[in-house]
C-alpha cells in the first residue's frame, strides 16, 4: 500500500498507471486511498478521485470495488458536502448505463443475448460442454459473452445505490429516481426475476426504516416530499408490474401501497388513488375474483365522478357501464357455505383484507363475515345513481337478469343485448390513468349468470323438463356446458335439479340424497327421542337439592357474583389507570429522549459546523498561500523572459522568493520598461510627423494634375450621354405618334363599351340601393313596432302592477279596519262585562249588608231578656225559613218571599238554646261568604236540599228538634 502525501499525488499516481495499462494497478492504488483512515475529511480532490475510481470499476466491472469506495465516500461526506456523494452516484449511474447501451447496440440479436432466466446465476453446465465441444463460438454466444455481463453488472450497480442510499433522508429523491431507473430497466428488457428482487429489497428496506427508529440520518415518513417519493416509487412498482404481467407481485405493491398509507395515517392524492383501483380491478379480474373486481371498479367509478372534472357524458356512461356489468358478473350464490370452519375463518380474513384494500380505510372496523357481498353492492349501485349513467344496454341486463321473470324468452331477450354489448368499449379520453374498457370482457360471466337465472327461474314452473327443450332455451352455451354450471350450482345451494340421461329429463326439486331432511333424518330422529325421555322421565333437579341444603344460596351466589363482578371492574380500572400511567411515563420519557437527542443532535452540528467552518478557513488560507506562491514562481518566469541579458537580476541563493519581493522587481522593471517604450514612441512620432508632412508636400501638385484631368473626363461623358439622351427621347416620340394613330380608330368602340359598363353598374348600383333603402326601411319599422310593443307591455305591466299594488293596499287597510273594529268591539264587549260585574258586585254588596242587619237584628232578638221567668223562652219561629235559604244555597231570598214565610209558619214556641251555644253564635257572628261560593264553586258548599234539610232540623212547627224523614 503506498503512502500519498496528498490526494492529487495518488490521482497523477493513477493516471501514469493507466496510461502504461496497468488499469488494475491504478485501481488498486485508488482503493488504498479511498478505504484508507488518513483521508476522512471530505476535500475537493477526493470528488475528482471518485470519478476516476468510478471509471476504472466501470471498465474493469468490478462492482464490489465500486460498492465499498462508494461506501466509504458516503462516510467521508455525509455530514459535509451531501452533494458531492449526489454527483459520484450520478455519474456512477451514468457510466454503467451508457456501457450497457453500447454492449446493447453492438449485439445483433437483442433476444437471444438476453436469453438469461436469472442474471445473478452463473453460466449453465450445458453451456459449458456446448462452448468446449463445439470448438469455435458461435454469434449468438458471442452477442450472450458481450450483452450479458454489462447487464449484469448494470443490475448490479442498481443494487448497490439503493443499498448505499436507503437511510439517507438527504437524498431520497436519487433513490426514487434510482428505483425508477431500475425498474425501467426490468421493464424494458423483460427481467421478471430481477423485478421480484427489486421489489423485495424495496420493501425490505422500507421494513428496517420501520423496525430501526433511532438511526440519524432516518427519513421521515410523515413530512409530505418524503411521502410522495415513497408513494411515486411503489406506484410505479405496480405501473410495471402489471406490464410484465405478475400479477402476484403487483397484488403485493398495492398491498404496500396500503401499508404505507396506514403507517402514516393519510390518504393519497384523488390522481393516485384513480391509479391503484385502476390496477386493482385488473389484478381482481385476472385473480377470478368478480366481486372485489366489480367494487374496485365502483370505488374507481366515484373517485372519477367527484374528482376529475373533465370527464365527457360518454367516458361517464362506460365507466357505470363497466360496474354495473362487473357487478352482473358477480356469481349469485355463495361458494362458502358448504365450507369447513377452517376455510369459513380464512375467509374471513381474506374479505376482511379485501374490503380493507377496496375501501382504503386506514383504521378498518369491520366485524362478520358478510362485509362485502353481490346483492349489498347492487342496491348500492341502485342507491347511488350508477345504474342511471349507465348505457341503455346495462340498464336492460339489469332489468332482466335481477326483477324481471321470464323462464321462457330469457335467452332470447338477453341474446341482443349481450351482442351489442361485446361491440362497446374503447380508451378513455378524459381519464387517461384508467387502462382500455373493454366490456367484451363480461359477455362469458354474464352469459353463465344467464344461464343460473334461467334455471332457478324453470325450476319454479317445471318438476320436469326435457333436455332438448331446454338446450332450446339457453342459445349461449351447448348442454354440456350447461350441464357443468348447473352442478356447480347444485353444489352451492343456488339450484335443486338433477340430470336423468336415460329418460332425457331434467328434474328439479329437493330429490334423493340432496334434501337436508333425509341427510339428517337419523340426527333428528334421535333429538325426537331424547325429547320424548326427558319428557317421561324429567330429570331431578340439582338446585333443588342444593336449595334444601342451603336455604340461602341464591342469595349468596347473587351477592358473591355482583361482588366479583365489582371487584372486576375495579381490577379493570386499576389496569386502565395503570396502563394509562405507563403511556404517560413512556410518552414522557420519550419527550425527554427526543429532546435530549434533538439537543445532542444541535450539539454535534454545531461542532460540525465549527471544525467545517475552521477546515474551509485553513483550507482557503492554504489556497491562498499557493496561490499568491504559484503567480509569484510566474510572475518572476515572466519578468526574466521580459529582462534584458544585460540586465537580467540574478538572486542569491540565501535569498528568499516571496510575492512581494517579486511584485518589487517585476514593478520596477515595469516603470523602466515603460519610460523607455515612451522614450521610443515620442522618437518614432517626431519621425513619422516629418514623414507625413513631406510625403503630403510632393504628393500636392500630383493631385491637383489628376484633379483637373479627372474635370475633362467628366465634361467629355456629360456631352456624350446628353446627346445620346436627345437621340432616344426622339425616337420614342416618332414610336409613340405611330402608336396614337393605330390606336385612334377605336377610340368609338372603347367609349361605347364604356358607355356600357358604367350604364349596366349603375342599374345594379340603383337596385341594390333601392333594395338597401328598403330593407332599411323594414328593419326601421320592425324595430318600432318591437318598440311600441315592448312599452304597451311596460305599460301593462306597469298598470297591473298599480291596480295589484292598490288591491294589496285596500285589503291591508280592510284588514286594518276590520282588526281595529274587533279590539273595539272587543273593548265595549269587555266594558260592558265589567260594568255588569260591577253591578254584580254592588248588588251582592248591598245584599250583604242587608243580610248582616237583619242578622244583627235577629241575634239582637234572641239576646233580649224574657218578659215573664216562669214560662220557657221560645226563639221566633221565622228566623230560621229566613237564615236557611241563605246558609243552604247561598242565594238571594226577597223581602216579600220572607214576610210571606214568617206569616204562614206556625208560632209555636221553641226550646230556649243553651248558654254555650248562644255565646258561641254570638262570638262566630254572622256567616260570612266564601270565596268558593263566590266564584260560583258548588263543590264546597252545601246542596239545596241539604241545606232545606239543616233548616228543618232546626225548626219544627212542634217545637221539636227530630229530623223529618226524607221523600
Amino acid at each position: 500500500m503506498a503512502n500519498f502525501a496528498k490526494p492529487e499525488n495518488a490521482l497523477k499516481r493513477a493516471d501514469e498507471l493507466i496510461n502504461v495499462g496497468q488499469k488494475q494497478d491504478a485501481l488498486q492504488a485508488l482503493h488504498d486511498l479511498i478505504t484508507s483512515k488518513r483521508y476522512r475529511a471530505w476535500q475537493k480532490p477526493l470528488e475528482k478521485i471518485m470519478f476516476k475510481y468510478l471509471d476504472l470499476c466501470v471498465d474493469l466491472k468490478r462492482g464490489r470495488f465500486a460498492k465499498d469506495g462508494l461506501i466509504q465516500y458516503r462516510i467521508v461526506c455525509q455530514q459535509v458536502n451531501v452533494s458531492s456523494l449526489e454527483e459520484v452516484i450520478k455519474h456512477f449511474l451514468h457510466l454503467s448505463t451508457e456501457k450497457a447501451e453500447q454492449a446493447r447496440s453492438q449485439a445483433d440479436a437483442l433476444d437471444e443475448a438476453l436469453d438469461v432466466d436469472d442474471l445473478e446465476a452463473d453460466r449453465k453446465p450445458e453451456d459449458l460442454q456446448l462452448s468446449i465441444v463445439s470448438g469455435e463460438k458461435g454469434k449468438d454466444r458471442s452477442d450472450r459473452e458481450l450483452v450479458t455481463p454489462w447487464f449484469k453488472f448494470l443490475w448490479e450497480t442498481y443494487r448497490t445505490v439503493l443499498e448505499i442510499l436507503r437511510n439517507n433522508s438527504k437524498l431520497e429523491a436519487l433513490y426514487a429516481m434510482t428505483a425508477h431507473k431500475a425498474f425501467q430497466f426490468c421493464k424494458q428488457y423483460k427481467r421478471t426475476t430481477e423485478f421480484r428482487r427489486l421489489c423485495e429489497i424495496i420493501r425490505n428496506h422500507l421494513a428496517n426504516l420501520n423496525k430501526y427508529r433511532d438511526q440519524r440520518d432516518r427519513p421521515d415518513l410523515s413530512a409530505p416530499e418524503s411521502l410522495q417519493l415513497y408513494l411515486d416509487t411503489r406506484f410505479d412498482q405496480l405501473k410495471v408490474a402489471t406490464e410484465l404481467g405478475l400479477w402476484q407481485e403487483a397484488f403485493r405493491s398495492v398491498e404496500d401501497i396500503y401499508g404505507l398509507m396506514c403507517m402514516v395515517k393519510k390518504t393519497p392524492k384523488s390522481s393516485l388513488l384513480m391509479v391503484y383501483y385502476s390496477k386493482l380491478t385488473e389484478i381482481f379480474w385476472i385473480s377470478s375474483s368478480q366481486l372485489y373486481h366489480a367494487y374496485a371498479w365502483f370505488k374507481l367509478f366515484s373517485l372519477q365522478k367527484n374528482f376529475n372534472k373533465n370527464l365527457s357524458q360518454k367516458d361517464l356512461q362506460l365507466i357505470a357501464s363497466s360496474v354495473v356489468l362487473a357487478a352482473l358478473s358477480v356469481p349469485p350464490f355463495d361458494r362458502a357455505q358448504s365450507a369447513s370452519h377452517m376455510e369459513l375463518e380464512n375467509e374471513k380474513e381474506r374479505n376482511l383484507r379485501m374490503a380493507n384494500l377496496i375501501g382504503f380505510n386506514l383504521e378498518p372496523k369491520f366485524e362478520g363475515r358478510d362485509m362485502l357481498s353481490r346483492s349489498a353492492l347492487l342496491s348500492e349501485l341502485v342507491s347511488r345513481g350508477v345504474l342511471s349513467c349507465a348505457s341503455q344496454e346495462g340498464k336492460d341486463l339489469f332489468h332482466v337478469l335481477e326483477h324481471e321473470f321470464h323462464p321462457l324468452d330469457l335467452g332470447s331477450k338477453i341474446q341482443p343485448l349481450l351482442e351489442k354489448i361485446s361491440k362497446s368499449g374503447g380508451k378513455l379520453s378524459s381519464a387517461p390513468s384508467l387502462p382500455e374498457v373493454q366490456l367484451s370482457q363480461y359477455v362469458p360471466s354474464l352469459e353463465k349468470l344467464a344461464t343460473l337465472r334461467l334455471l332457478q327461474q324453470v325450476s319454479k314452473i317445471y318438476q320436469t323438463i326435457r333436455i332438448e327443450s331446454l338446450s332450446q332455451l339457453v342459445p349461449f352455451f351447448e348442454f354440456s356446458v350447461v350441464e357443468k354450471i348447473s352442478v356447480d350450482a347444485v353444489k352451492n345451494n343456488f339450484v335443486a335439479m338433477k340430470v336423468d340421461h336415460m329418460k332425457g329429463v331434467v328434474i328439479f326439486g329437493n330429490l334423493g340424497i340432496e334434501s337436508d331432511g333425509l341427510k339428517d333424518h337419523l340426527a333428528v330422529f334421535a333429538e325426537s327421542l331424547n325429547k320424548v325421555r326427558a319428557m317421561l322421565y324429567p330429570v331431578p333437579s340439582k338446585a333443588s337439592k342444593l336449595g334444601g341444603i342451603v336455604p340461602n344460596l341464591a342469595d349468596t351466589v347473587e351477592k358473591e357474583h355482583k361482588r366479583l363482578l365489582a371487584r372486576k371492574s375495579i381490577i379493570e380500572k386499576r389496569k386502565e389507570d395503570q396502563e394509562r400511567q405507563q403511556l404517560e411515563m413512556e410518552r414522557e420519557e420519550e419527550q425527554k429522549r427526543l429532546k435530549l437527542q434533538k439537543l445532542t443532535e444541535e450539539a454535534e452540528q454545531k461542532r460540525l459546523a465549527a471544525e467545517l467552518q475552521e477546515r474551509r478557513k485553513q483550507r482557503i488560507l492554504r489556497e491562498i498561500e499557493q496561490k499568491e506562491l504559484e503567480e509569484a514562481q510566474a510572475l518572476l518566469e515572466d519578468t526574466e523572459k521580459r529582462m534584458k541579458k544585460g540586465k537580467k537580476k540574478t538572486l542569491l541563493d540565501g535569498e528568499k522568493v516571496t510575492k512581494q519581493n517579486v511584485m518589487q522587481m517585476a514593478l520596477t522593471e515595469q516603470v523602466k520598461e515603460r519610460q523607455e517604450m515612451e522614450k521610443k514612441l515620442q522618437k518614432l512620432a517626431k519621425t513619422m510627423d516629418y514623414l507625413e508632412r513631406a510625403k503630403r508636400e510632393e504628393a500636392a501638385p500630383v493631385i491637383e494634375a489628376a484633379y483637373q484631368r479627372r474635370l475633362v473626363e467628366e465634361r467629355e461623358f456629360y456631352e456624350r450621354e446628353q446627346q445620346r439622351e436627345v437621340e432616344l427621347s426622339r425616337e420614342r416620340h416618332e414610336s409613340d405618334l405611330k402608336e396614337k394613330s393605330r390606336l385612334s380608330r377605336m377610340l368609338d368602340f372603347k367609349e361605347k363599351f364604356q358607355e356600357e359598363v358604367i350604364s349596366r353598374r349603375q342599374a345594379e348600383f340603383d337596385r341594390i340601393k333601392t333594395e338597401r333603402e328598403e330593407r332599411i326601411s323594414q328593419i326601421i319599422r320592425a324595430r318600432k313596432q318591437e318598440r311600441d310593443i315592448k312599452r304597451k307591455q311596460m305599460y301593462y305591466l306597469t298598470c297591473e302592477e298599480e291596480r295589484i299594488r292598490k288591491l294589496q293596499e285596500e285589503e291591508e287597510a280592510r284588514k286594518r279596519e276590520e282588526a281595529e273594529k274587533r279590539k273595539k268591539e272587543q273593548a265595549e264587549r269587555k266594558a260592558k262585562l265589567d260594568e255588569i260585574a260591577e253591578k254584580q258586585r254592588q248588588r251582592e254588596l248591598e245584599l250583604e249588608e242587608k243580610e248582616k242587619r237583619r242578622r244583627e237584628e235577629v241575634l239582637k232578638g234572641t239576646d233580649a231578656p224574657p218578659a215573664r221567668p216562669a214560662e220557657p223562652t221560645v226563639a221566633p219561629a221565622a228566623a230560621p225559613p229566613a237564615v236557611a235559604p241563605s246558609s243552604g244555597s247561598g242565594k238571594y231570598v226577597p223581602k216579600w218571599k220572607r214576610q210571606t214565610a214568617e206569616a204562614s209558619g206556625p208560632a209555636a214556641p221553641t226550646p230556649t238554646r243553651p248558654a254555650a251555644e248562644s255565646d258561641s253564635w254570638t262570638s262566630r257572628g254572622p256567616p260570612q261568604r266564601s270565596d268558593k261560593w263566590t266564584s260560583g264553586s258548588s263543590s264546597d258548599r252545601p246542596s239545596g236540599s241539604d241545606a232545606w234539610r239543616s233548616g228543618e232540623e232546626r225548626r219544627s212547627p212542634f217545637g221539636s228538634s227530630r229530623p223529618r224523614p226524607q221523600r
